[in-house]
C-alpha cells in the first residue's frame, strides 16, 4: 500500500509526472511530483490541501511545498516539491516510489 494523499484520508487517484535530481555526492536532492487535473483540486471536493503526504508501510514522508497551477482562473495541475537532504533519506524515497509506481503502472527513465 503505497498512496499520495493533499488531504489526510482521501487518495489522490492521479499518477503524476515525477522528475528527480540528485546531487553528485549523492547526499541530496529533489523530487518534482505533478499532478495534471488530479482529485484534490475538483469543483466537489471541499476538503483543504494541507501538504502532500507520501504514505506506506514504512510511515509517511511528508511536504508542505505544494503550489497550485492556474489556468484562466480554473485550477490545472499541482506541483509537489519533496527536498531529499541525505543519502538515507533518498533511500526511503526511492523505496516509497518503488511501491507507488509498481501499484500504479508508473516507470523510470534515466536522461
Amino acid at each position: 500500500m503505497a498512496q499520495i494523499q493533499f488531504s489526510r484520508g482521501i487518495n489522490e487517484e492521479v499518477v503524476p509526472d515525477v522528475r528527480l535530481t540528485r546531487s553528485r555526492t549523492g547526499d541530496s536532492g529533489t523530487a518534482t511530483f505533478i499532478f495534471t487535473n488530479p482529485k484534490a483540486l475538483d469543483s466537489g471536493n471541499t476538503e483543504e490541501i494541507t501538504g502532500m503526504y507520501m504514505i506506506d508501510e514504512e510511515g509517511e514522508i511528508i511536504t508542505r511545498e505544494v503550489k497550485g497551477k492556474f489556468v484562466n482562473g480554473k485550477p490545472e495541475a499541482l506541483e509537489a516539491v519533496v527536498l531529499i537532504k541525505s543519502s538515507q533519506d533518498w533511500d526511503r524515497f526511492m523505496r516509497f516510489m518503488e511501491r507507488y509506481a509498481e501499484e500504479h503502472g508508473l516507470g523510470f527513465n534515466k536522461s
